[in-house]
């Protein structure tokens, strides 16, 4: 009798194990600040989209589902939130937790006006940032209404300091150099359970940084990396010193001596409209992908 009794308890433990969610990781959002199609565009790469492809480039930003909830925390508030929170209702979120800005590009909070007056007139939603990131909020309109009208409610973050979350979740920012006209820019350390992640969507060039981002790759179980753009040739009209980001193509260079299984980790995200990782026959895709990365899609679930 003892013997089957500690099995039946075995039993019961393993089945509430196997029903318990896991912490899950979506990606909202795969592309660089203004989407695709891009205004004005009258390039192939925006020319004719489909629905479907309209609806696969929205601007890059990822949601936190803690176990068992019905509540997700965003990564970036996108000027597609309306968009990527209808994807969160149809798989069990009903409300925004939190926000955890990266910085003040507009890619990456102008979505913070979906939840004003005029829109969904939330109540007080805590959005994570930076020092400088909140101080821009509370003294620039509309901004600071969201703040007046309790929309919003500010936490502060600080640098390299994690942030303690339900369910086993754990959220720190690391600052990273990038073109810092109204904030800082962070990437986060998304600390689950079982495993984590890096969302870095917006660096200068790698050598730029400090920290050398294998560090980061290799204590991640998922990197999700700036992949702006391909190469230097994709926006002749403008000069790329004005908006600095690791190529692809130097990435790859860059990343070649690692092993699979690190480069495998790798997931570039941040795409911009002409980048030919978003046409899923094009040359350069079949090449990262046959080099062992992979391209993040709108939809990509993981867990946490």
């Amino acid at each position: 009798m003892h013997k089957h009794y500690g099995a039946f308890l075995l039993f019961i433990g393993l089945l509430g194990s196997a029903q318990t969610p896991p912490v899950k990781l979506r990606v909202l959002g795969t592309v660089q600040d203004a989407g695709a199609p891009q205004l004005a565009c009258k390039k192939q790469c925006c020319h004719n989209l489909s629905l479907v492809e309209k609806d696969r480039r929205k601007v890059s930003s990822l949601a936190v589902q803690v176990s068992g909830g019905n509540q997700a925390y965003l990564f970036d508030a996108s000027p597609d939130l309306s968009h990527q929170f209808a994807t969160l209702l149809e798989n069990d979120v009903e409300e925004i937790a939190g926000i955890f800005l990266t910085h003040a590009h507009m890619g990456h909070y102008a979505g913070l006006l979906q939840l004003g007056r005029e829109a969904y007139n939330s109540a007080s939603v805590p959005v994570y940032a930076m020092p400088r990131m909140r101080t821009f909020l509370q003294k620039n309109a509309p901004w600071e209404q969201l703040l007046q009208l309790q929309n919003i409610v500010l936490k502060t973050l600080e640098a390299n300091q994690s942030v303690a979350l339900e369910g086993g979740l754990r959220v720190q920012p690391i600052v990273v150099p990038h073109r810092d006209e109204y904030s800082e820019t962070v990437a986060y350390w998304i600390q689950g359970p079982t495993k984590s992640a890096l969302y870095l969507p917006d660096i200068d060039k790698w050598e730029r940084w400090k920290t050398p981002i294998e560090e980061w790759i290799q204590r991640v179980d998922y990197a999700f990396l700036d992949a702006t753009f391909y190469d230097g040739q994709e926006i002749p009209h403008r000069s790329m010193e004005e908006i600095p980001h690791p190529f692809v193509v130097e990435s790859l260079q860059r990343f070649e001596s690692l092993p699979l299984s690190q480069r495998q980790k790798i997931h570039f995200i941040h795409l911009n409209h002409t980048n030919p990782l978003l046409q899923t026959q094009s040359d350069a895709y079949q090449k990262v992908k046959a080099l062992g990365y992979q391209i993040a899609e709108r939809g990509d679930v993981f867990s946490l």
